[in-house]
């Protein structure tokens, strides 16, 4: 196949792929920031207590969060510490609103904690979005001081 510009099914096969692109998703991603407070906190230890090892908890924690966000957040960390730290993992389902658009929507979590900092990064699970938060995709993360509020970051778009 000669591939050209002068080539009629070339150009043709050119218009629809950038036709196809340009209506997948927002061209540009927005940008969010806001600020989480726990509401309620529940741990739970599983697995064999381990002295001088990892030990392993299930956290369950209600979030309010506050901002370009404003939303309550029910998440479940699986988390393991070791020697004053910890890293964990969790899935969160969010409520609310995003940019004034209003839905339900699952994060998908993974951090760590050290001495008294955690942070860690989030992306939206594909396809989680429901409500006016259908198509929502993006990334982000998340720092605080143990036991004080979170400030968060999540950029994101819609398909």
């Amino acid at each position: 196949m000669n591939i050209s510009f002068s080539n009629p099914r070339f150009v043709g096969l050119a218009t629809i792929l950038v036709l196809a692109g340009a209506s997948h998703a927002d061209a540009d991603p927005m940008h969010a920031s806001a600020k989480i407070e726990v509401t309620d906190y529940k741990e739970q230890s599983y697995g064999a207590a381990i002295k001088d090892g990892s030990n392993l908890f299930e956290l369950m924690i209600q979030e309010k969060f506050s901002g370009d966000i404003d939303a309550i957040g029910t998440v479940r960390f699986l988390q393991a510490r070791v020697a004053g730290s910890a890293s964990f993992v969790g899935m969160e389902q969010v409520s609310g609103s995003i940019g004034g658009r209003k839905g339900t929507f699952v994060l998908q979590d993974t951090g760590a904690v050290k001495g008294d900092d955690v942070s860690g990064t989030w992306i939206v699970v594909p396809g989680s979005g429901i409500g006016d938060l259908k198509g929502l995709r993006g990334s982000g993360g998340f720092k605080a001081k143990l036991g004080q509020r979170a400030d968060v970051t999540l950029d994101y778009s819609f398909e």
